[in-house]
């Protein structure tokens, strides 16, 4: 049996709130969910600042979903740098062309 933080009354183990009192105990073991979806990664290729922060708020918690949305954000990042380069590398050799 544990105590109450509040009033010390003796409550359950796996007690939320204190039955005396009604204060929270801070006993909230839910399980983080980690499944390092797609969809995190997508949002990260899409709105890449998004797939960063994300990265970033998530690496010590989530790391799997961390991944994913930080790997979304650095493909477009990637693809973005490759498609500039194409156009400067197609807008050069038109102007070479005349």
């Amino acid at each position: 049996m544990a105590f109450c933080k509040n009033c010390g009354a003796q409550i359950d183990d796996n007690a939320v709130h204190c039955p005396n009192c009604g204060a929270n105990q801070g006993n909230t073991n839910s399980p983080v969910v980690d499944n390092g979806g797609f969809l995190w990664g997508l949002l990260g290729c899409c709105i890449p600042i998004a797939g960063l922060i994300l990265f970033l708020v998530w690496k010590d918690t989530k790391p799997k979903t961390a991944k994913a949305a930080g790997i979304g954000a650095l493909v477009c990042v990637i693809l973005c740098v490759i498609y500039y380069i194409l156009v400067f590398a197609i807008g050069f050799a038109s102007i070479a062309a005349m």
